[in-house]
């Protein structure tokens, strides 16, 4: 997960049929809303890192396949926001606030979080309220988030980011359950549980947690407690689901090795160091702890502690794909270019379908600046593009490496979507027009600058 810098994007060059015309528009729906005056807007970042993912999507693996949910369509997104708080928008993503997942204690409490929200997908509680929108304000404001899904569904350097803007009211007001959803949520997710090996008490403990949340004034209410009511009778029943069924099979034996390599280095990433190495004294194994300490000591910064903390543990675990990535990554940002495209490569040969683990291999290309590494990072990043669409890193490193290959039209291209990815639609207008002059009319590329020349219109006719 690399300290905060931009993330990625791209789509491939085919024809703009009616459903990837559809998809462009959806893409663009970031930058339409970040466009629109709102009250209350914050930002918050799409949090992206291999490793992280993994080890969610392992976690959520069994829970939605109980749940009879996809666990290749439904993506874990974690945001970078202290508060505690999960939520659905759709039927295609769970975002999870990073102070919930480092709140949790156990694989089971992040489990039965996962369980209530794919509850609300599979039984229909957004579609319902979707179908039933007729505010075009609000159907905007869910495009922002709509996009984010799409966009986190590709790939991005974590901790890189993507800006999600949401009205405070107006995204409470949309994600608000009834009492009758999550009463229904909370029976259909104490039977995911225990489908998946997991015991259905995990589910009690993470209500318990916010007890007490309605007696306080709303601006001091978490916003998990803001949109799942939580009442006496809610949390009696859960502890009856709780009693009344129990864990079939063992469930995954390394789902709390999983659960904190996770929270780890999601703590390590976003705490201060300090809190790093502390609570990497208390780790579960020393593989986990010489992860804590090596992202610690690279945030201090004391390069040398922490290259020798990342070299150990990637001695550890040779054939772990994404200690060797986090290792490009410190090797990068202390300026070891070249022995960090040496752990970029051992990583994505261990992982050769990881777009995340591409980018940071094409970033550490670019980063040797040599005409023969410049080609190499440009059909790297290319590949990884086409696998990972939505990510603002990638796209600025794409566009470096197109204007080092001569390519100025496909270079101001990758500028403009990246700038109206991250809202900048004035901006990505101008490299837009800049493109729109250089590309061959009517091909792929020029039709996708042209979507961004009518976003910016759109943009400027809603002010």
């Amino acid at each position: 997960m690399p300290l905060p810098k931009p993330v990625s994007l791209r789509q491939r060059h085919t024809p703009a049929t009616p459903l990837r015309r559809l998809m462009r528009a959806a893409f663009l729906c970031v930058a339409l809303l970040m466009a629109l005056p709102a009250p209350g807007l914050r930002a918050q970042t799409i949090l992206r890192d291999p490793d992280i993912e993994y080890s969610l999507e392992r976690l959520a693996r069994p829970i939605l396949n109980a749940a009879g949910l996809s666990p290749a369509q439904v993506k874990i997104i974690v945001l970078k926001d202290s508060s505690l708080n999960a939520f659905v928008v759709d039927g295609r993503a769970i975002f999870i606030h990073s102070g919930l997942i480092l709140k949790l204690d156990t694989p089971g409490e992040l489990q039965a979080v996962i369980a209530h929200e794919a509850a609300h997908i599979a039984n229909g509680h957004i579609s319902r309220r979707l179908a039933n929108m007729r505010s075009a304000r609000t159907a905007a404001g869910l495009g922002l988030i709509l996009s984010a899904v799409a966009a986190s569904a590709g790939g991005a350097e974590a901790g890189a980011g993507l800006a999600l803007g949401t009205t405070s009211a107006a995204q409470r007001a949309f994600l608000a359950h009834t009492r009758a959803e999550e009463s229904a949520a909370d029976q259909s997710s104490a039977r995911y549980l225990a489908d998946g090996g997991v015991d259905p008490e995990a589910m009690v403990r993470v209500l318990e947690m916010f007890r007490g949340q309605e007696a306080l004034s709303v601006s001091r209410q978490d916003p998990y407690a803001l949109t799942h009511p939580l009442t006496r009778e809610r949390l009696t029943r859960a502890r009856a689901y709780a009693v009344a069924l129990k864990p079939r099979g063992k469930g995954d034996r390394e789902a709390a090795y999983w659960f904190a390599r996770a929270r780890g280095k999601l703590g390590a990433f976003i705490r201060s160091p300090g809190w790093a190495l502390s609570e990497a004294k208390k780790a579960p194994s020393r593989d986990i702890a010489l992860m804590m300490q090596a992202i610690a000591w690279h945030r201090i910064p004391k390069q040398k502690k922490a290259i020798g903390a990342i070299g150990e543990l990637a001695r550890m675990r040779p054939k772990d794909p994404f200690i060797h990535e986090l290792r490009g990554q410190i090797l990068l940002e202390s300026r070891h270019f070249g022995d960090a495209v040496r752990a970029y490569a051992q990583a994505r040969a261990l992982a050769p379908r990881s777009p995340l683990i591409a980018a940071g291999y094409g970033r550490a290309l670019l980063a040797l600046d040599t005409p023969e590494a410049n080609r190499k990072a440009l059909a790297v990043l290319e590949k990884a593009h086409a696998s990972d669409p939505r990510d603002p890193a990638l796209l600025r490193d794409l566009a470096l490496a197109h204007a080092r290959a001569g390519q100025p039209g496909r270079a101001a291209l990758a500028t403009a979507e990246r700038l109206a990815l991250t809202g900048r639609l004035r901006d990505a207008a101008l490299h837009a027009r800049r493109a729109a002059d250089q590309l061959p009319r009517g091909s792929p590329a020029w039709r996708r600058a042209q979507d961004i020349l009518t976003a910016a219109r759109q943009a400027k006719k809603r002010r």
